[in-house]
């Protein structure tokens, strides 16, 4: 049901990215909890490039993991991630962004994880990310997509820090960790199943 929601989003949203796109790359930034599994999903994301994961939205210069994670430095553990918009919309990264890649209505969590370091947010790098963002959140609580009210943050992106090496690609160096196997393993197997036609092969998996 969200899914359908969401495609006939994405069709009121084309028109607003319908102009020649740029034939560079483009970037995306979004939150939604630990980082581990949302750089996973979009990695498996025909046309994503990289996927790199990292620290957004605070005022703290240079943060690390440790400091993030005290809830203190403003940041949210985000992803940058890097795609062909001639191969793959913005709109439709915005869609598995709140199909599969997390739950847009919890506030300052994400499943087993609390603080504002985890919480829901799109940082937009243009006016036209932006809009869409905006649009396709407004469509989505008209629609009544989720049960509850969607809590994404949409703020314009002023710097990604990358996280430590040992964040990037977490999740296929730890498959069998507990935390993996419940909580985002399954955010890959829904987007194989829901999105068959963006699904690509990656990380061996």
């Amino acid at each position: 049901m969200v899914r359908t929601l969401i495609a006939a989003v994405l069709l009121a949203t084309v028109s607003l990215t319908s102009t020649a796109r740029a034939a560079t790359l483009q970037t995306a930034v979004f939150a939604g909890g630990c980082f581990w599994g949302v750089e996973a999903v979009f990695e498996h994301v025909k046309g994503v490039k990289s996927v790199v994961s990292g620290y957004a939205g605070g005022a703290v210069v240079n943060p690390d993991y440790e400091t993030v994670s005290s809830g203190r430095t403003g940041h949210a553990e985000a992803v940058k991630v890097t795609f062909d918009p001639a191969v793959v919309s913005y709109e439709t990264l915005l869609a598995v962004f709140f199909t599969v890649a997390h739950n847009p209505t919890e506030l300052n969590r994400q499943g087993p994880d609390v603080g504002t370091q985890y919480r829901s947010a799109i940082f937009f790098t243009s006016a036209e990310q932006q809009k869409s963002a905006t649009t396709v959140i407004a469509q989505l609580t008209k629609a009544k997509s989720f049960p509850r009210p969607i809590v994404t943050q949409v703020a314009s992106l002023s710097k990604f820090y990358d996280a430590e090496t040992y964040h990037q690609n977490y999740l296929y160096s730890h498959t069998d960790q507990p935390y993996i196997v419940y909580n985002d393993l399954p955010k890959i197997d829904a987007l194989k199943k829901q999105y068959p036609a963006l699904w690509e092969k990656t990380q061996g998996k």
